[in-house]
């Protein structure tokens, strides 16, 4: 089996929807690609959660150590993880109050996307939140 991501106006409603997204993995460090598109997504509107053990604020935000220390409400966990560790990333997923996962572009897991799948998550791996939201709402 394989994924399969849902359609571009099903996208642009999530972004639309979404006020809120935990980044999983989210660095300090400006060079690294989840903290640009952490910071353009900020800057686009949406708040930031970010979940990093080894951090204790990013981009002005208070960091968690894991989506279970997360007790706002979360539109989008967007994941900037190995694919290796997408599983224990979903198993924390559904202990929240958010049904929307998102694994960046080249973040692909088939048993992390049907265990959300079960579990009643919308999934969508390997895009770019930053690139489908220039894309579908620009």
């Amino acid at each position: 089996m394989s994924i399969e991501n849902p359609s571009k106006e099903r996208l642009k409603e999530i972004l639309t929807e979404a006020k809120i997204i935990a980044v999983v993995g989210l660095s300090a460090n400006p060079e690294r690609t989840s903290h640009q598109i952490a910071k353009r997504m900020q800057e686009e509107g949406y708040k930031i959660i970010p979940v990093n053990p080894t951090l204790d604020e990013v981009l002005g935000e208070k960091a968690y150590r894991s989506l279970a220390e997360v007790k706002e409400p979360i539109d989008i966990i967007n994941v900037f993880r190995r694919p290796e560790h997408l599983m224990d990333v979903a198993k924390d997923a559904v202990q929240t109050n958010c049904k929307m996962f998102w694994a960046q572009q080249g973040i692909v897991n088939e048993e992390a996307y049907h265990y959300l799948k079960e579990h009643d998550f919308e999934v969508v791996m390997d895009l770019c939140i930053k690139v489908v939201h220039s894309v579908l709402l620009k």
